[in-house]
């Protein structure tokens, strides 16, 4: 049975991180629809399981790695962007973060010091703000 299987799934894509995305939100919406009734929604849900198998044993390797990408892409953006405002969050207590006005870098000046002159790391641009 493991032979067939094997031998079934050479030469097609299989399971990547879209695929494990797309599969755990096709569920998600499958439990909504049926606590709320929604054929609608139980529709959509099973759309994306649907899709998802299709995408697993897909010949056309290129377009999946393609869509994977995009995918990977986006997810990171969006880590990156809730990381960053997370770690400005944590520092707000002891630093100032002032962005520069010309290359608009961000620049990072522990507060209480009063009056500073700060020089972009970028462009040396130099500006003053209070910290």
């Amino acid at each position: 049975m493991k032979e067939k299987f094997r031998k079934m799934m050479q030469g097609r894509y299989g399971m990547d991180a879209l695929s494990q995305f797309l599969m755990v939100v096709g569920m998600v919406i499958m439990i909504l629809a049926s606590i709320v009734n929604s054929s609608i929604l139980s529709f959509i849900g099973y759309a994306a399981v649907i899709f998802v198998y299709v995408r697993v044993f897909s010949k056309n390797y290129h377009k999946c790695y393609a869509q994977n990408q995009k995918y990977l892409l986006l997810k990171n953006r969006v880590r990156g962007y809730f990381w960053k405002k997370k770690s400005i969050m944590n520092q707000r207590k002891t630093h100032r973060i002032y962005s520069c006005p010309s290359c608009k870098q961000n620049v990072r000046v522990p507060k209480g010091r009063g009056k500073v002159e700060i020089r972009c790391p970028k462009c040396s641009t130099k500006f003053v703000k209070k910290a």
